[in-house]
């Protein structure tokens, strides 16, 4: 065997005469079978007739036949864990009947793991400051607020606008429309400009210039400056309701308002401990993929573009078939990140079997379980299509990697953030368990 370079490696193989000569006998035998030759009737052409009429096809038939029967033995004797497609480079027939070829391929690259207990990762146990807390109840709040109109009147800052706008320019494709926008006068949350609505009468239309930020979470407006028809179609006053037991009662089973803090606070720490941990998690894998440099095969890196091109395509809601790709310019974007990826990926795998973590088979029933509801199918016909089409292992898979992640975490040194570092931003949460 000879290799090449990175996971690619070369096989000299020659299948001996017999060999060749038994194969070309049974492929001959079988076109016999099916031949329809002038002045002979269906398979009684003679054998030496049918060979010197389809030696093209009987040759490239026993080359289809027999090259991948002994690559595979030849494989398996070297103990090669072959990936992807071979590639057949050269391929003659000797005089004496031999059939000898050269044959690339991939191999899954052995994976020597380093020291992976005991990793210094970037870690504190998130504190829920009573300021955060009561954000959260504030958040709360105006998620049940109510919307009194008011009779028609300039709007004033504090108002609640009730806006329909229209994009005339900044836009491409179809304008933007929007009916029915409420849209608080004065608030921090409200882009300044819409505050020009401020003087207007109900009725009134007015042009107005909107800077969106580039973080903004409407990716077509994002870094946009868009102009709008803006028309005030009426104003509301919003009223808050007080915090106090009867509305942590209205807002789910809680018995008073110290029940609702409790499990807001708690919530709030779940969150902002799972949001820390995969960060740190994050550290872990950066660390891992810096510390090993290894090559990987092509098969796996191809395959890791197409698994970002398709989250990509579900993430914008697109067909990926209407797609127009160009595959050698995608794959040169995303090789870095798709070897590092399968670096990564490999390493997770390798400390797996070391440790022997695997998925149990009731945290893979749950999850299909999960995606069962969530789909609204019976179970059965949930596993039995997830079986077929290979989301099964990938479950599997997912939960494996995701237990990996936690012993590594479980087992890594923890160390305070510096001071420099900037505190975790708290995240939305809900108030109910």
């Amino acid at each position: 065997m000879a290799h090449i370079e990175g996971c690619k490696h070369q096989l000299e193989i020659t299948i001996p005469a017999d060999a060749v000569a038994a194969e070309t006998d049974k492929v001959a035998a079988k076109i016999q079978k099916q031949a329809h030759l002038p002045g002979f009737r269906p398979g009684k052409a003679p054998l030496s007739m049918i060979r010197s009429r389809f030696d093209s096809s009987i040759r490239q038939d026993v080359v289809e036949n027999l090259v991948p029967k002994f690559f595979k033995e030849a494989a398996d004797k070297e103990n090669l864990d072959v990936v992807g497609q071979p590639t057949l480079t050269d391929i003659h027939h000797h005089d004496g009947g031999e059939l000898h070829f050269k044959i690339e391929f991939e191999v899954s690259p052995t994976v020597e793991v380093k020291e992976y207990r005991g990793l210094p990762v970037t870690y504190v146990d998130p504190v829920i400051t009573d300021e955060a807390l009561e954000a959260r109840l504030q958040q709360l709040r105006e998620s049940k607020a109510e919307y009194v109109n008011l009779d028609p009147r300039e709007a004033a800052e504090g108002d609640v606008a009730v806006v329909s706008l229209e994009s005339v320019s900044g836009l491409e494709g179809e304008p933007m429309k929007a009916n029915d926008l409420k849209i608080e006068l004065g608030s921090p949350q409200t882009l300044p400009a819409f505050n020009e609505i401020v003087g207007m009468e109900v009725g009134d239309a007015k042009k107005i210039t909107v800077e969106y930020p580039e973080e903004y979470g409407q990716e077509r407006l994002a870094g946009k400056k868009v102009d709008f028809i803006v028309t005030l179609d009426g104003l509301q006053r919003k009223e808050l309701p007080e915090l106090n037991d009867e509305f942590a009662k209205d807002l789910g089973d809680f018995q008073s308002m110290d029940e609702l803090r409790d499990t807001v606070r708690r919530n709030m720490h779940r969150e902002l401990e799972m949001n820390a941990q995969r960060a740190a998690k994050d550290q872990l894998v950066d660390k891992f993929a810096d510390q090993h440099d290894f090559a990987v095969p092509e098969a796996y890196v191809d395959r890791q573009v197409e698994i970002f091109i398709q989250r990509f395509a579900q993430e914008q809601g697109v067909d990926i078939n209407k797609m127009k790709l160009d595959p050698a310019r995608i794959k040169e974007a995303m090789r870095d990140r798709a070897v590092k990826e399968v670096r990564t990926s490999l390493i997770l795998e390798k400390i797996g079997d070391t440790e022997n973590i695997q998925a149990t088979q009731e945290e893979v029933d749950s999850e299909v379980q999960r995606f069962s509801k969530q789909q609204r199918e019976p179970i059965a016909a949930v596993r039995k299509r997830f079986e077929e089409n290979g989301t099964m292992a990938r479950i599997a898979n997912a939960i494996r990697t995701e237990k990996v992640l936690n012993f590594l975490f479980e087992n890594a040194r923890k160390e305070a953030p510096s001071a420099d570092d900037a505190p975790a931003e708290t995240p939305a949460a809900e108030a109910s368990e």
